[in-house]
C-alpha cells in the first residue's frame, strides 16, 4: 500500500511572529488538506528572512511531499517567498512576459503607473507554473521538482482561499487515502474527567481520538483513515457509538451543532419555546442564542436587567430582592419566572451575579432549577462561562422534560393496552 501523502504549511510574515495579525490561512488549509486525504504533521511560522525561510524549507522537504506557503509574495524587499523557493530548487527566476503584461494592465485599470519593484511579482522559474490572482497583484506559484511540490499563495485570506480552491487544489494528485472524522460536543464535564471515562479508546492508533477544551465545553474528535470514506467510517463507527453511550449525559451535539442549535432542535421537535433575561452576562447570552440560524422559531426574546430598578420593571417582587439580594439564587429563579411570564414561553433562562460568582436559573414546565458558577477569570471569561452554563442548564432541562413526556406517553400507551 502506498504511503500517506503528507504536507507542511508555512505562514510567512514577521507580523505574525509579533502577534500583529492572526493566522487564519493555516487553519483553512489544514481543513482543506484533511478533506483531500493529505496528512498535515507540522505547521510553521517564519518571519521575512530569506535565509531562515530557505533553511526551514530545506528541512521540511526531507519530511513532506507537499509544502504550502502563504504570504511573502508582495513586491518589497522583505517579501522573500519566491527567493527562498528559487534557492531551494536551485533555479534562477525570470520575468514572465505574460505575467508582466497582466500586472501592468491591473495598474492601468486603476489609473496607476506600475512601480519597478512590482516586477518581481511577474517572476517565474522553470519548475513552476503561475497561479492567477484575480483579486490582488501577486500571482502564486505551483512548483514541482524531484517528486516534491511547493505551492506559494498570497497572504491576504480572500486572495489565498480563492486561489487555493479554484486553482491549486485541483492540481494536487489524488491520494489513495480517505479520511472520515466526527466531532462530539460535550458540556458540563472537565477534560480530565472526560478522558478518564474514555481512556480505553484514547490510545487507539485507528481511529485516532483527540480531546480539545473549548469555550463551549470539551470536544472529542474521532478520525479514521482508509482507502474509501465508507471504509473509514465503518472503522470509526463502533468507537463513536461506545463513546456516545459513555458520555451521553454531557453530549449536546455533533460536528457543526452548537448548544443553541441543539436547544432549537429539541424545541422544534416538541413545539416548545424559551426566553432569556440577563444581568451578569449583559446581553452576551442573548447574542449567542440569536446567532443561531432559525432560532426565532422557538426563541421569543431576551431582556437585560442589570439593576434593582429594572428587576422591578420585569415584575420581581421587591421583598425578594430586599430579603435575598440582587445576586442570589432566589432572585435568579424569580428573574427566570418573570421572563417566562413576559414572553409566554415554556422555558426561560436567567443569569445574575457579581465579581466572580454567578447564578444561572431555568424556569420550565416542571419547576425552576439553578446552577452556581464561581470560576475565576476576567470579565470576558466570566461572561463566556456563565453563558455556557446557562445554555447547558437550559438544554438539560428541556431534554429531561421531553424525555419524561415520552416516558409518560409510553406508560399511558402500555396501560391502555
Amino acid at each position: 500500500m502506498k504511503k500517506n501523502t503528507c504536507a507542511e504549511i508555512f505562514s510567512i510574515g514577521t507580523e505574525l511572529l509579533l502577534g500583529e495579525i492572526t493566522d487564519t490561512n493555516s487553519t483553512y488549509l489544514s481543513q482543506r488538506l484533511r478533506d483531500l486525504g493529505i496528512f498535515v504533521y507540522r505547521k510553521n511560522t517564519v518571519g521575512d528572512n530569506v535565509n531562515r525561510l530557505t533553511q526551514a524549507l530545506k528541512e521540511a522537504l526531507t519530511r513532506a511531499d507537499i509544502i504550502i506557503l502563504s504570504g511573502g509574495l508582495g513586491p518589497t524587499d522583505d517579501d522573500v517567498t519566491r527567493e527562498a523557493i528559487c534557492e531551494v530548487f536551485g533555479e534562477t527566476p525570470k520575468v514572465d512576459p505574460e505575467l508582466f503584461k497582466e500586472l501592468e494592465e491591473k495598474f492601468t485599470l486603476r489609473n496607476r503607473t506600475m512601480p519597478i519593484s512590482n516586477t518581481k511579482q511577474a517572476w517565474l522559474i522553470p519548475s513552476a507554473k503561475a497561479l492567477k490572482n484575480p483579486i490582488g497583484t501577486a500571482p502564486g506559484w505551483f512548483a514541482q521538482k524531484g517528486g516534491k511540490t511547493i505551492i506559494a499563495l498570497p497572504g491576504p485570506p480572500s486572495e489565498m482561499t480563492k486561489m487555493w480552491s479554484e486553482q491549486a487544489e485541483k492540481l494536487l494528485p489524488i491520494t489513495n487515502t480517505s479520511l472520515y472524522h466526527i466531532t462530539i460536543h460535550t458540556s458540563g464535564i472537565g477534560e480530565s474527567d472526560l478522558c478518564e471515562k474514555i481512556q480505553a479508546f484514547t490510545r487507539l492508533e485507528c481511529p485516532g481520538i483527540g480531546t480539545y477544551a473549548r469555550k463551549t465545553g470539551v470536544d472529542i474528535r474521532i478520525a479514521a483513515a482508509a482507502q474509501s470514506t465508507d471504509e473509514a467510517k465503518q472503522i470509526a463507527k463502533p468507537v463513536v457509538d461506545e463513546i456516545s453511550k459513555i458520555l451521553a449525559p454531557w453530549i449536546y451535539g455533533y460536528d457543526n451543532e452548537t448548544l443553541p442549535s441543539a436547544i432549537m432542535k429539541l424545541c422544534s421537535e416538541n413545539n416548545l419555546t424559551f426566553a432569556a433575561v440577563e444581568s451578569v452576562t449583559g446581553g452576551f447570552l442573548t447574542e449567542q442564542i440569536s446567532a443561531c440560524p432559525g432560532i426565532s422559531c422557538c426563541f421569543k426574546g431576551g431582556i437585560t436587567a442589570c439593576s434593582t430598578d429594572t428587576h422591578a420593571l420585569i415584575g420581581i417582587d421587591p421583598t425578594i430582592l430586599d430579603k435575598n439580594g440582587q445576586f442570589s439564587k432566589e432572585t435568579a429563579k424569580e428573574m427566570a419566572k418573570s421572563a417566562q411570564k413576559i414572553f409566554k414561553t415554556d422555558f426561560a433562562v436567567a443569569t445574575t451575579g457579581i465579581d466572580e460568582t454567578a447564578i444561572v436559573a431555568v424556569a420550565g414546565l416542571n419547576g425552576t432549577v439553578t446552577s452556581a458558577v464561581n470560576w475565576l477569570g476576567d470579565r470576558e471569561m466570566i461572561r463566556n462561562r456563565v453563558s455556557r452554563t446557562a445554555l447547558q442548564l437550559l438544554f438539560e432541562t428541556i431534554r429531561e422534560t421531553t424525555q419524561s413526556r415520552l416516558q409518560s406517553q409510553s406508560g399511558n400507551s402500555r396501560d391502555s393496552n
